[in-house]
């Protein structure tokens, strides 16, 4: 059976975590996608090196499109999600702010967070 790629692209959310470099870029995702868990990080994070395995697992293995974003890089995006320490996750459902956390997180957890918006 055929299915109409038109209308499964807002929901089809993509296997690896995609860089975000602009405001502009996460509105696009947000409002692209379903479900987008955002990871605001730092390179010389130690807590944010041992979550980004986490993260590219959620990527792939479930129903929510994952974003990264450089707080290095991007402070005035950082800035405008109250983004104060890192690593920082922002779960966007349906195009608005549901959830965030901050620092280290467990897979389970983050499954069983990204689960109730995905489900």
């Amino acid at each position: 059976m055929a299915t109409d790629t038109a209308t499964d692209a807002r929901s089809a959310p993509a296997n690896d975590p995609i860089q975000v470099d602009s405001s502009d870029e996460l509105n696009a995702l947000v409002s692209e996608h379903d479900v987008v868990l955002t990871d605001f990080y730092a390179d010389w994070c130690g807590p944010c090196q041992m979550l980004e395995p986490v993260v590219e697992t959620i990527a792939a293995e479930t129903d929510a499109t994952v974003a990264k974003v450089d707080v290095d890089a991007n402070q005035q995006l950082a800035s405008a999600y109250g983004v104060r320490g890192v690593p920082t996750l922002v779960l966007f459902a349906d195009g608005e702010q549901v959830e965030e956390v901050v620092g280290m997180q467990a897979e389970e957890q983050l499954r069983s967070l990204v689960g109730r918006y995905t489900e």
